[in-house]
C-alpha cells in the first residue's frame, strides 16, 4: 500500500485525486495539505505542510506554483518523493526543483496523461518519416476560457517530441498574422483556442501533397491527469534520488 500526502487537497484535481485513490486498494491518502482549508471524512487535512505528521512514501502535488519552495524543502527535509504537477513554472522554480531531485525522487512531466505520453512516443516515430516525405507540422491546441497561458506546456511538449526526433531543425511560430510569405519549411505551427470548458484538446497536423495524417488526444475529464498522477506514484515511492518523467513510468 503506497501512502500519499496530498499537496492542494482542496482543489479541484485534488477532490479528483482523492475520489481516485478511494477506490484503488494500491493506493491511500494519509493526509491532505492545502492553504486555504477543507475537510474529507476519510484522512486530515492541514493548513501547512509542517503541522503534517503522518508516515508517506509519496506527495502528489497539485497546487499553486507559488507552494513549490515549502514543498521542495519538506520533501528534502522528510526525504519524501514527489510528484509535481503543478504547473507553470518559471526558471528559478525549475532550477530548485532539479536541486530537490539531487536528494529525493522527483517526477515531473508536462502533462500526467497516459494518452498524452504514449503520443509522444508515437510522434518521436512518425516525424522522421513524415518529414522525409515532406509533410508540414502544425500544432492545434485547445483549452477551457479560464486557461491563462497560451500555448499549453502540453503542446510545447509535442512539438519538442517532434524535434528532437528530426535533431531539433524547426522553429516553432505562435503567430502568422504580422508576416506575408509562403511557409517556410522548416516551421512548426502552435495554435490556441480558448473558450467554455474544454478540458483539452491536442491535435498534432502533418500536412503534405494530397493527405493529411493527424495524432489526436482528447481529454473528456480531469480525471485523466488524476489517473496518471496515482500511477507516477506508485512508481516513485521507493525510488532512488533523480528526476523522473512519465516516460520512466510507462518504459
Amino acid at each position: 500500500m503506497v501512502r500519499v500526502i496530498l499537496h492542494g487537497a482542496c482543489g479541484r484535481m485534488g477532490h479528483i485525486i482523492a475520489d481516485l485513490a478511494s477506490r484503488d486498494p494500491e493506493i491511500t491518502i494519509a493526509a491532505g495539505v492545502d492553504a486555504f482549508g477543507g475537510t474529507y471524512a476519510d484522512f486530515p487535512v492541514y493548513n501547512n505542510l509542517d503541522d503534517c505528521a503522518e508516515e508517506a512514501d509519496v506527495i502528489i502535488d497539485f497546487s499553486t506554483a507559488a507552494a513549490l519552495e515549502k514543498l521542495f524543502a519538506f520533501s528534502e527535509k522528510k526525504g519524501l518523493p514527489v510528484v509535481v504537477c503543478t504547473t507553470g513554472l518559471s526558471e528559478e522554480q525549475t532550477s530548485r526543483m532539479m536541486e530537490t531531485a539531487g536528494k529525493v525522487a522527483v517526477l515531473k512531466s508536462a502533462n500526467m496523461s497516459v494518452g498524452i505520453n504514449l503520443l509522444q512516443n508515437l510522434l518521436a516515430e512518425a516525424a522522421p518519416k513524415l518529414a522525409a516525405a515532406g509533410f508540414d507540422i502544425e500544432i492545434v491546441e485547445k483549452h477551457h476560457k479560464m486557461k491563462i497561458d497560451a500555448p499549453s506546456g502540453t503542446a510545447i511538449a509535442l512539438a519538442e517530441s517532434v524535434n528532437s526526433a528530426l535533431e531539433n531543425p524547426y522553429e516553432y511560430v505562435y503567430d502568422r498574422s504580422a508576416r506575408r510569405e509562403q511557409r517556410p519549411v522548416r516551421e512548426i505551427g502552435i495554435s490556441a483556442v480558448r473558450g467554455g470548458t474544454i478540458v483539452g484538446d491536442h491535435d498534432v497536423i502533418f500536412a503534405g501533397e494530397d493527405e493529411v495524417i493527424t495524432f489526436s488526444h482528447r481529454a473528456y475529464s480531469r480525471a485523466v491527469f488524476g489517473k496518471g498522477a496515482i500511477q507516477a506514484a506508485k512508481y516513485l515511492a521507493g525510488k532512488p534520488a533523480g528526476f523522473y518523467t512519465m516516460q520512466d513510468v510507462l518504459s
